[in-house]
């Protein structure tokens, strides 16, 4: 049977956001893991590390990772930090390392020679770039070595051949950035944000821009205190410097997860952060110095309450509080027994005369088998427009330029104008709120005749995972208001109206 034990993580190497979880484990007889968010910076070394270990020693942990997420260690610097931390604590070292860099197997060789019991890796068919190292390769070159795993060569290669045909299945969901990046280490992005990102830009139809995001992440980084790059900070990194790129100016739209971060919702940043970036994000608000989950308050019995008989379990108040919008809407469509596919339409139909073109489908090209959803156009005035699909699950933008048409008998009405086709006008007024790319609304904070100073937020909307705070660009009253909440909105139309006065 093997070993039950659960890793802990901080994506500050905030101890104190660490402790309530390794008691909690502790207190159940397993074992804890302690992790060490491995990163680079002026501010980051051997001993700061070896301290953290030893803060994770004396909370409890049976053993310690190293969580190489970016794979930035050298095969020297492993050796150097491993060799630092057998010294300074009686407790079993795991290196968890991504192969991004190309550096990851010479990494771990010299964490094992250093004193490193475990290690991370993966079959050879999903091995590499943003994965890690491959299991048969260290398995063949720890082979007759006193560090011999023991593992079955054969047996792992034909475990390896049914999952290089599963991996066949979704090769068109991959990214193309898989492969090795030696750009890592001047860049410090982890291998999973790397595949994030592309996929965000791809869905900005600016995967073009990368190296841009790329360049700017060190700077986004800097500005705060220099997090190390993993869940959840990585995407909070990556969104904010994607917005600084996509935007044209630095930090015009802040997310609310870099405002929470600068307020120390997160906990405690590595180094000083960006004095004028926190007072611009946060403006007169304070700042939290404790452990911020202390500040939290018990809330599973109020979201039961609210969530009444549609929950049938924890799993189903959990979800409404993670999701309270979508799992709220899916919980009662469950309960009404309206839980189910929506129909696609296939070919073109004729309802009361008029022709209806489809705005859902699947499609066979080259072999390969497509849904397609159109979830939205510009305005059709425009002589070129911005089609948004959602190409089996994934965002997609085309632009197209009309050169011919045709003319429908029934007319030109249908799903195309009354469903996706933008109602909203492009923008003309200094005060025309406008989202800078396509997002969903969580909320309208203002109503028609409402008062508004510059700056004040009237919108929060959803993009990348990422919440954003839109403002008011001018100081008047809100003269019209063109969104409800949870609506899809594009780029380029006007969401409200604000009149100065």
């Amino acid at each position: 049977m093997g070993l039950i034990f659960s890793e802990f993580f901080d994506a500050l190497n905030d101890v104190r956001n660490l402790k309530t979880a390794i008691e909690a484990v502790k207190a159940t007889g397993k074992h804890a893991q302690g992790t060490l968010c491995y990163t680079t910076s002026p501010v980051h070394d051997v001993y700061s590390f070896v301290n953290l270990a030893k803060e994770l020693a004396k909370l409890g942990c049976d053993s310690i990772a190293i969580k190489d997420m970016a794979g930035l260690l050298t095969p020297f610097a492993t050796y150097e930090l491993v060799t630092a931390l057998t010294d300074a604590i009686d407790l079993p070292i795991h290196l968890h390392s991504h192969a991004t860099a190309g550096l990851a197997e010479m990494c771990q060789l010299k964490a094992i020679e250093a004193g490193c019991r475990h290690i991370d890796t993966a079959l050879s068919s999903w091995a590499g770039g943003t994965s890690h190292p491959p299991t048969e390769s260290l398995v063949m070159a720890l082979e007759g070595t006193p560090y011999d795993t023991g593992l079955n060569l054969q047996k792992l290669q034909e475990v390896n051949d049914y999952f290089a045909q599963v991996r066949k299945k979704y090769h068109r969901f991959e990214s193309e950035f898989t492969g090795v990046d030696t750009r890592v280490h001047v860049f410090q992005v982890p291998g999973g944000m790397i595949s994030n990102l592309a996929n965000q830009l791809q869905e900005r139809n600016a995967l073009n821009r990368i190296t841009e995001v790329y360049t700017e992440i060190p700077r986004v980084r800097r500005d705060l205190g220099y997090p190390p790059l993993v869940t959840p900070t990585s995407q909070i990194v990556g969104t904010q410097a994607v917005l600084n790129i996509l935007t044209g100016k630095r930090y015009s739209t802040i997310t609310n997860e870099v405002k929470r971060y600068l307020q120390g919702g997160y906990g405690k940043a590595p180094a000083p952060i960006n004095a004028s970036l926190q007072k611009r994000a946060i403006g007169k608000e304070d700042t939290i110095d404790c452990r911020p989950a202390d500040l939290l308050k018990p809330e599973l019995e109020q979201l039961r309450k609210e969530i009444g008989q549609l929950a049938l379990n924890d799993e189903d108040v959990l979800s409404y509080a993670m999701f309270p919008e979508i799992g709220k809407q899916f919980l009662e469509q469950r309960s009404s027994g309206q839980l189910v596919p929506e129909p696609l339409e296939v070919a073109s139909t004729i309802v009361n005369g008029v022709q209806k073109a489809p705005t859902e489908f699947n499609i066979a090209l080259h072999g390969e088998s497509y849904h397609i959803k159109v979830t939205g156009t510009s305005p059709k005035s425009e002589s070129t427009r911005h089609f948004y699909f959602m190409v089996d699950g994934i965002p997609e933008e085309i632009l197209v330029e009309t050169l011919d048409e045709i003319v429908l008998d029934g007319g030109t009405q249908g799903p195309v104008k009354s469903a996706i086709a933008s109602k909203r006008r492009s923008p003309t007024e200094k005060g025309d709120v406008v989202v800078s790319m396509p997002c969903n609304i969580l909320d309208v904070l203002v109503k028609i005749d409402q008062k508004v100073t510059a700056g004040q937020p009237v919108l929060v909307t959803e993009a990348m995972k990422m919440e954003t705070e839109i403002t008011a660009p001018i100081s008047g009253v809100v003269k019209a208001v063109h969104v409800v909440k949870g609506e899809a909105v594009n780029p380029n139309e006007v969401l409200i109206e604000i009149v100065a006065g």
